[in-house]
């Protein structure tokens, strides 16, 4: 570790990263073709091989939780995405869904600590972790994370304001890590109880928005806090740093920014969906869709570390909707948008017209030629089976915040 990073691989030239990851990929992809039945079916026309660079990655299949949950209860309990028995791992884990996770090898299992680092956190220190442990990874994340790091962790998990406070009084923890909001609660009840809490400097956070007046709070009552994004499928995603400027993405992990609905990638600094590709060779994700939106930043951060960066979590992708009855999904705007070669963007808004439901999509093109409205209309049917208005806007008329489908009913309708 340098002073500043955690390690060299942060501040390795974008050109050397991008060969290494590209190296490593053929190979995980192979294994997980021939060793684990769900990934032979859904990788079915890849050749490993001919995967070394990112427009190869986007020819392969993006793969979505809702596919993951139907393998997963069809073949329980890790669906044939596993290059290993469920009994070779140390612990299995279930999410909402239920969605079941394995743990990941390795003492930093879902490497994050190098986010914690980034946010100030050092070897030596004692982390209070106030994730759960029950069920899901949340609390272990961190845990495996700190530990990784050199630190202590108190084990507090979720819940009982008073004993946390209680805890933090004895150990004098140098850093939280937990949910945005919940350190609030705490710091809060300490206050009322006339109990010193000042000896805590930082936070790293999780599971949540960490809003900018939240942060400026808690800057206020001396702590620094930043965040992470994390799964419990994939781990540690990407980090905030001390220069403050988006979240880098994680090493070993291959980001990708695609449109709602298709595994097609946006354009440089577009909102869309994130996609992230492993490196693990037993429990590889390939392109897994992660159903949040995002975007990337533009250039390097300040802070010395040459990775990606994202804008972060900007809400969820799945924009599937019902219309008249009947579901409407991004991935069918998408095929109306490539049913005509002039339609730049197009995105669905529906709408309450005369107390029925009405669909107006609306479309980028740069040729305005005849009859081409008429067109998109019949494409709109015949790929929703729904009727709708269309009408032409300009290159560039569409706001960029990742939405396919806009849902602009009012909710007492």
């Amino acid at each position: 570790m340098s002073p500043q990073h955690f390690d060299t691989n942060e501040t390795r030239s974008p050109e050397e990263r991008e060969a290494d990851l590209f190296a490593r990929l053929p190979k995980v992809v192979a294994e997980a073709k021939a060793k684990a039945r769900g990934w032979q079916a859904h990788l079915q026309n890849v050749d490993p091989n001919a995967v070394i660079d990112r427009a190869a990655l986007a020819d392969l299949p993006v793969l979505r939780k809702s596919s993951l949950l139907e393998a997963q209860t069809q073949t329980p309990p890790l669906g044939g995405y596993a290059t290993v028995d469920a009994a070779g791992f140390e612990r299995l884990f279930m999410s909402p869904g239920p969605i079941w996770e394995p743990q990941p090898a390795g003492n930093d299992a879902w490497k994050g600590a190098r986010a914690l680092f980034a946010a100030g956190v050092r070897a030596g220190d004692l982390v209070h972790n106030a994730l759960s442990y029950h069920m899901t990874p949340g609390g272990f994340i961190m845990d495996y994370s700190a530990r990784a790091l050199g630190c202590t962790v108190f084990p507090a998990g979720i819940g009982n304001t008073d004993l946390q406070v209680q805890a933090m009084a004895a150990l004098r923890p140098t850093a939280y890590t937990g949910t945005p909001d919940y350190l609030k609660v705490i710091l809060d009840r300490a206050a009322e109880q006339g109990v010193d809490l000042s000896f805590l400097r930082l936070g790293l956070v999780s599971g949540g928005a960490l809003y900018p007046s939240l942060r400026e709070e808690y800057a206020r009552r001396g702590v620094t806090v930043s965040q992470c994004y994390a799964t419990a499928d994939l781990g540690v995603i990407a980090y905030e740093t001390e220069a403050m400027e988006g979240m880098v993405v994680n090493e070993d992990m291959i980001v990708e920014i695609v449109r709602p609905g298709t595994g097609e990638p946006v354009e440089p600094g577009d909102v869309g969906e994130l996609v992230v590709t492993t490196l693990s060779t037993e429990y590889p994700l390939i392109r897994f869709a992660t159903g949040d939106l995002s975007a990337v930043l533009p250039g390097q951060s300040p802070c010395g570390r040459t990775n990606m960066r994202i804008k972060g979590w900007m809400g969820r992708a799945d924009q599937r909707t019902k219309v008249k009855g009947m579901f409407v999904d991004p991935a069918q705007i998408a095929r109306v948008e490539a049913s005509h070669e002039g339609v730049l963007k197009a995105r669905l808004t529906v709408l309450r017209r005369d107390e029925q439901d009405h669909m107006e999509l609306l479309v980028e093109t740069s040729e305005q030629t005849e009859g081409l409205d008429e067109q998109l209309r019949a494409a709109l049917r015949e790929h929703t089976g729904l009727a709708g208005s269309v009408k032409l806007v300009k290159p560039g008329s569409l706001p960029n915040d990742g939405k396919v489908i806009s849902d602009e009913r009012p909710l007492d309708a």
